[in-house]
């Protein structure tokens, strides 16, 4: 599942390619998504601009003109495929190859005024598209829950210590916890802890406060160096311009199962363990 740094690349990428376009028309070719598409609603967006695309957590926000906005979640699969003026065909989104295969996937299609096509194209269809009233997004119920978004000033010393307050957890799910901090993911979450030398196990009322402190640190340096090398191409992910994300080319312990530390100074090897179902690695030394 993509992740903020990948949502971000492909807010951007969008932003650029279909920001100010009109939408002319829109086809429909399957409206069974993880929600159904509201057919209605959706054709309110005929004959509208998009005056911007902006991204909240894992979630893709195009507002409309008329106080229409189109929240999207891409899911495990989900992928917009952009067709620019000259009729090329380009990627923006997470975990897929252009091919033959790819219209019978093709679920939703806007077309803009200038020619433009942008496709919701969706394999296992756990995504979603939605069109809400922009004056009431803060009581949507995707958005309401969601915490401080980790890029922001808000999300800092004061505020982690202050949350961790009567709650007795391990740092791993609290980090994954959206309601705490919004759009990390496993990926993001093991390097992380790995740069913080904090074992994912580890329970947050036992952090001390240069630890907690690190691991602020590490979420903004490792969140800003993916989103500037592209995102993380796990298996292939590119933008609108075609170029592909090679932040894995920077992992240090996520996918590193039997491997040797990175630390110059340590010997041990990488171990994984299953923490909520999904995939923790760790350095039996480095993190404690």
């Amino acid at each position: 599942m993509p992740e903020l740094p990948e949502v971000e690349v492909v807010k951007r990428s969008l932003e650029t390619a279909v920001n100010k376009l009109k939408i002319k028309s829109i086809r429909i070719n399957d409206k069974k998504l993880r929600y159904e598409v509201n057919i209605k609603a959706i054709k309110r967006l005929i004959g509208l601009k998009i005056l911007s695309v902006k991204r909240r957590s894992k979630y893709l926000l195009f507002f409309f003109e008329k106080g229409h906005t189109m929240l999207v979640h891409l899911g495990m699969t989900g992928k917009f495929i952009l067709i620019n003026k000259k009729n090329v065909k380009l990627r923006t989104s997470f975990y897929y190859q252009l091919n033959s295969k790819d219209k019978k996937h093709d679920h939703v299609k806007f077309i803009f005024n200038d020619k433009t096509q942008l496709i919701y194209n969706d394999v296992r269809k756990f995504g979603f598209i939605k069109v809400e009233n922009s004056k009431k997004l803060k009581e949507n119920f995707h958005l309401k829950t969601l915490g401080p978004e980790p890029l922001e000033s808000v999300f800092n010393f004061k505020y982690f210590k202050n949350y961790l307050k009567g709650r007795n957890r391990i740092i791993k799910d609290l980090l994954m916890d959206q309601k705490f901090v919004s759009g990390l993911g496993n990926i993001y979450v093991n390097e992380i802890l790995f740069h913080s030398k904090i074992k994912p196990t580890r329970k947050i009322n036992k952090l001390r406060d240069f630890e907690i402190k690190e691991i602020i640190r590490n979420i903004k340096k490792i969140l800003k160096k993916a989103i500037k090398f592209g995102g993380s191409s796990i298996r292939d992910f590119s933008n609108s311009k075609g170029k592909t994300g090679s932040f894995q080319e920077h992992f240090r312990i996520y996918g590193m199962l039997g491997k040797n530390c990175s630390n110059s100074d340590c010997n041990y090897k990488i171990q994984k363990i299953v923490i909520s179902n999904r995939a923790s690695f760790l350095c039996p030394k480095c993190q404690k």
